[in-house]
């Protein structure tokens, strides 16, 4: 079974090497949406695949950090770099460039390793991340399977050189989230108490 949230942000980039000459001469932004997609072959205590209530916390921050902030390769021109870095409280440094589909990616690795770590605490069984969309605009996004994410003709998702403003990580719930799953340190979410006991 599969089930899907949606998330929204702002952000604004810069596509280099593409065939728009808009795209990848001038910074612009766009209206973000994040399409997560869980899946899991039973149910959890409260007949869930995964509580929509839990992805509020390190995949709401993940995704959030992106709101309001400019996105940049981390090869890019180096006084492109200093400028966004000089103009905005609010930055990410990527190992990838900023399109779709390297977000798609990008989300992906970041929503699959705090999924990872985390212990569940309400019967969930098998969880796992099927899939994630980005929506570009409301005609374009890009989706990204498990497949894409070590595909050698893709190129490699290294989670060690994003690094996040430090403005960003000031408005994170936990501001040692990035630390954490860099570290591979694990979470536990909340116990919960069964109201109804099943004979099923």
């Amino acid at each position: 079974m599969l089930i899907r949230k949606l998330f929204r942000f702002e952000n604004a980039h810069i596509v280099r090497n593409c065939s728009s000459d808009r795209c990848k001469r001038s910074i612009h932004g766009h209206s973000y949406q994040v399409e997560v997609l869980l899946e899991a072959h039973a149910l959890d205590n409260g007949q869930m695949v995964y509580d929509f209530g839990l992805m509020k916390d390190d995949i709401r921050n993940l995704i959030d950090a992106f709101d309001h902030a400019v996105a940049f390769w981390d090869e890019d021109d180096a006084d492109y770099i200093a400028a966004c870095k000089q103009f905005s409280a609010r930055w990410i440094a990527l190992p990838v460039s900023p399109s779709a589909e390297q977000f798609s990616r990008m989300f992906f690795t970041l929503i699959d390793r705090a999924l990872s770590l985390t212990d569940m605490a309400n019967g969930e069984q098998d969880v796992a991340l099927h899939s994630v969309i980005v929506h570009e605009t409301a005609t374009g996004y890009a989706q990204c399977f498990r497949a894409d994410i070590d595909n050698p003709r893709i190129g490699p998702v290294d989670m060690q050189r994003v690094v996040f403003s430090e403005q960003v990580i000031s408005e994170w719930s936990d501001t040692t989230l990035w630390q954490r799953l860099l570290r591979g340190k694990r979470k536990h979410n909340p116990r919960v108490e069964q109201q109804v006991i099943s004979n099923r």
